[in-house]
C-alpha cells in the first residue's frame, strides 16, 4: 500500500504545482530506502544467490564483537541521518536544480554475508544495491570508469600529476554539484541507509562495483571477508594515493585484525581525512 501511495502523491503534486517537486523528491529520498529496512529489499538483485564462498583466516575477535559492531553501526547511522536531515534535503534540491535525473544513484556492488557452517565462518560474496547522491549526468557512460578500473587492478594505470595519482581525473561525466559532493565525500551520505539495512558497516573495506570484482585475483578476494564500509583503512590512509595491490593489503589487514577499538579509531581518523580532502574528488 505504501509503495503505491508515494508515486500517486508525486503525480498529484506535479500536476498541481511544480514548486512542490523538490519537497516531494526529498521526501522520497529520505523515506523510500526505509522500505528496505521494514520490507524485503528494494531490488530483487540483492536477493541473488551467493557468487562465491570464502573461507579465510579470522582475527581473534571476541564473541561479542559482531553484535557490538552492529549496535555501533545502527546507533551512528540512525543518529547521523536525523542530525543531517536538513543537509540531505539541501543536497537533494541542489542536485535537482543542477542537472536532470534522479537525486539518488544506485549501483550493484560486491558485498558479503557471514554464514556459520559446521563450525566454520564462511563469507558469501553477494551483490547489493548501494545508495549515493548522483554526481554524474543522467545515463553517463560507465565504460570510461570500467577501463580505468581494468588498468588500475592490472597495475598498468599511469599516475596523474595531481594529489590523487590513481584517481580518474578530468571526468566529463561529473556535474558541477557533483564535483563539490565528491571533493567533500558528501555523495556517500546515503550509504547510511545501506548500513541500517545491514548491507554495509560504518567501518569496512570499500564496496566495489561488480566489474571491479570480476578483475580480482584469488588473493584479492580476502578483502571481501567483512561487511563493506563507508570508511576504513584504505579510505583513511591510502585513498587514491596507493596502487591497487597496496589498497587490497590495507583492506586485508583490517579483515584480519578488526576490533571495536580499531573501528572507533578509524571513525575518529575519518573526520580529519575528509576535511583534508586528499584522495577525494
Amino acid at each position: 500500500m505504501k509503495r503505491l501511495l508515494i508515486p500517486q502523491v508525486f503525480r498529484v503534486a506535479r500536476s498541481r504545482n511544480k514548486s512542490f517537486m523538490g519537497i516531494i523528491l526529498v521526501s522520497m529520498l529520505l523515506v523510500a530506502p526505509l522500505f528496505g529496512i521494514i520490507a524485503p529489499a528494494v531490488s530483487t538483485r540483492t536477493r541473488q544467490k551467493s557468487i562465491e564462498r570464502l573461507v579465510v583466516p579470522q582475527s581473534k575477535r571476541t564473541v561479542l564483537y559482531s553484535p557490538y559492531k552492529r549496535l555501533l553501526d545502527v546507533t551512528i547511522s540512525a543518529t547521523a541521518l536525523l542530525v543531517l536531515l536538513p543537509l540531505l534535503a539541501i543536497i537533494a534540491i541542489a542536485i535537482k536544480l543542477d542537472s536532470r535525473g534522479p537525486v539518488i544513484f544506485t549501483q550493484e556492488r560486491a558485498g558479503s554475508k557471514c554464514r556459520a557452517k559446521n563450525g566454520v565462518n564462511t563469507w558469501e560474496v553477494q551483490p547489493f544495491r548501494i545508495f549515493k547522491f548522483r554526481t554524474m549526468y543522467q545515463n553517463a557512460d560507465q565504460s570510461l570508469h570500467q577501463a580505468h578500473i581494468r588498468a588500475y587492478t592490472s597495475g598498468t594505470l599511469e599516475k596523474n600529476d595531481t594529489d590523487s595519482p590513481f584517481k580518474l581525473t578530468h571526468d566529463p561525466r561529473i556535474t558541477r554539484v557533483g564535483q563539490i559532493l565528491r571533493k567533500t565525500s558528501l555523495d556517500e551520505l546515503p550509504q547510511l541507509f545501506n548500513v541500517l539495512r545491514g548491507e554495509m558497516s560504518i567501518v569496512g573495506p570499500r564496496p566495489v562495483p561488480m566489474y571491479e570484482y570480476a578483475e580480482y585475483k584469488a588473493w584479492h578476494k580476502e578483502r571481501l571477508a567483512a561487511l563493506p564500509g563507508i570508511t576504513g583503512l584504505w579510505q583513511v590512509k591510502g585513498r587514491c594515493l596507493v596502487n591497487f595491490d597496496e589498497q587490497v593489503r590495507l583492506d586485508i589487514d583490517y579483515v584480519r585484525h578488526q576490533s571495536l577499538a580499531m573501528d572507533l579509531k578509524l571513525i575518529l581518523m575519518t573526520v580529519p581525512a575528509v576535511l583534508n580532502g586528499h584522495g577525494a574528488g
